[in-house]
């Protein structure tokens, strides 16, 4: 079995209260895509090296590098998901979790916001922008603060593409809308996360291992102050490293046959 080095990814899941209850935002990926085609994630991605640049670490706010990455248990460089997940949530959903000197929210709610902030995003997907220039240009900074820290998962070995993933949740800004990217997404849509459950269930909501278990999670909860207020109380996240067993089905830490598949992995019993 070959062993391919887990990238350090961020993601974000966005939510915000409704009449209903509790909403996530759930963006549908391409159908073509070479990584998870069709299903139905949260903004994220792999980290950029811009992400962990000087630049991008003094426009965050209420948390610095060392803070960062003692939460992460990490060295150094544990800033750089803060970024990477705010960059990916503009990028893939077109929500800017920025703020002004003052510490408001960015509002994209006037028809000339919305066009040069469009502008922006067709740039930075382009690559003909970086995030940090496009802070600078608008006087924005990223208030790092305002992401909680939930969740840890790492792409089982054996996959052609693996993540070493760091999950992040935030409220969306109120004067903001959700807008899929129309390349690696093709759709967006605000559910409760026991509706997305139920779809699930029912063959109508492709989703992987970790986005069902944070909707899982999510759904025990009424409200987002609530569900806030638990994940940034937790004194522990561990890694979860899930594994393959020989008929395919994806095992958790505990699950009956986990140790099992991993001595398989070791051995490269199941390589095709």
């Amino acid at each position: 079995m070959i062993d391919v080095i887990p990238v350090p990814a961020a993601t974000v899941t966005l939510v915000r209260d409704s009449d209903e209850g509790l909403e996530v935002l759930m963006l549908q990926r391409n159908f073509q895509s070479g990584f998870m085609p069709g299903m139905y994630v949260f903004p994220g991605g792999a980290l950029d090296e811009s992400d962990y640049s000087p630049e991008a670490c003094a426009l965050c706010v209420g948390l610095d590098d060392p803070m960062a990455s003692s939460v992460l248990k990490l060295e150094r460089g544990g800033l750089a998901y803060w970024v990477a997940a705010i960059r990916e949530s503009f990028e893939e959903a077109g929500i800017l979790l920025a703020c002004d000197a003052r510490g408001d929210m960015v509002a994209l709610s006037e028809p000339a916001g919305i066009e040069r902030f469009r502008v922006h995003r067709h740039a930075l997907n382009a690559g003909e922008q970086e995030f940090v220039a496009l802070l600078a240009r608008e006087s924005l900074r990223l208030p790092a603060d305002r992401l909680v820290y939930f969740s840890h998962w790492i792409t089982p070995l054996g996959a052609p593409r693996r993540y070493d993933t760091r999950f992040f949740i935030a409220r969306v800004p109120d004067a903001q809308d959700a807008l899929h990217d129309n390349l690696e997404t093709i759709g967006h849509v605000w559910v409760q996360p026991r509706t997305a459950l139920e779809a699930h269930g029912g063959g109508k909501f492709n989703l992987r291992t970790p986005t069902l278990r944070t909707l899982e999670l999510f759904a025990r909860f009424a409200a987002v102050d609530d569900l806030i207020a638990a994940m940034r109380v937790q004194h522990k996240v561990p890694a979860i490293l899930p594994r393959i067993a020989k008929d395919g089905r994806r095992l958790l830490p505990g699950d009956p046959g986990y140790e099992e598949a991993a001595s398989a992995e070791g051995r490269g019993k199941w390589e095709s």
